[in-house]
């Protein structure tokens, strides 16, 4: 059964995703950086320093939230960059971001659904999602999309939360992640069911060689896994098969 945020909404996943980052955007970015402390943007750097081979590429980066690794995308590479996101709150962060940053011409954003993207087969050279393919409705769906949309030979960049595995930083993660994250999150966000959802979304993830097998269903060629934190997440690169 797939984790919804609001367990006594009858609505679908996708609805309630896209009501509970609109409830929380003003608070996202802060809470983010204070309840990971300020790790998740060594992740993103690192996610996005996967593509560094790659020269002023064009990338869509799915479930956009408020921008951050689309502007680290054109910071870091050169990058022209697409963002889509189905929260229409967290794009207005990501606008205000985008412009302060003077970056409208490389950068835009746009409200989206990662299981029906509105753009061309092959269109990108690179996609990317932080923090958001754990949130699909259906999951397969979501993965195909992206895969269609990128060019062939072209890289799927996937930073997501997994499950430690080493003891005892397995037992310490787990319980911040329950009973802690949960508390301060919901205090500061006032919607504590965001943040209830976010290590009950974790432990149904199916993070690790699953997740690589997820791909393959997809149609791309997992490439590696890189370990975060002791495990805390981790970076997916995959490759689309050039045509033959």
């Amino acid at each position: 059964m797939s984790v919804k945020p609001y367990k006594t909404e009858k609505s679908s996943k996708k609805q309630q995703v896209a009501n509970m980052f609109n409830n929380i955007a003003g608070k996202y970015d802060f809470l983010n950086h204070f309840l990971s402390m300020g790790i998740d943007k060594l992740w993103r750097k690192r996610a996005i320093d996967s593509l560094k081979h790659l020269k002023e590429p064009y990338i869509l980066d799915v479930a956009t939230g408020t921008g951050d690794l689309a502007i680290m995308a054109n910071k870091r590479l050169g990058a022209k960059v697409t963002g889509v996101d189905i929260s229409v709150e967290m794009l207005k962060v990501a606008e205000k971001k985008i412009k302060d940053s003077d970056l409208e011409d490389v950068i835009d954003v746009l409200e989206g659904d990662s299981e029906n993207l509105p753009f061309s087969d092959e269109t990108f050279d690179a996609v990317t999602v932080a923090f958001g393919v754990r949130n699909y409705e259906n999951l397969n769906k979501g993965l195909t999309e992206m895969t269609r949309v990128l060019k062939p030979g072209g890289l799927m960049i996937i930073l997501e939360f997994s499950r430690p595995a080493v003891f005892p930083f397995r037992q310490l993660y787990f319980f911040y992640f329950k009973k802690m994250l949960p508390f301060f999150g919901g205090m500061i966000s006032k919607d504590k069911a965001a943040y209830e959802y976010l290590p009950e979304s974790v432990l149904n993830f199916p993070d690790g060689e699953t997740f690589d097998k997820e791909l393959r269903k997809a149609g791309m060629r997992p490439v590696e896994r890189k370990k975060q934190t002791f495990g805390i997440a981790t970076i997916y690169v995959a490759e689309k098969q050039k045509t033959q």
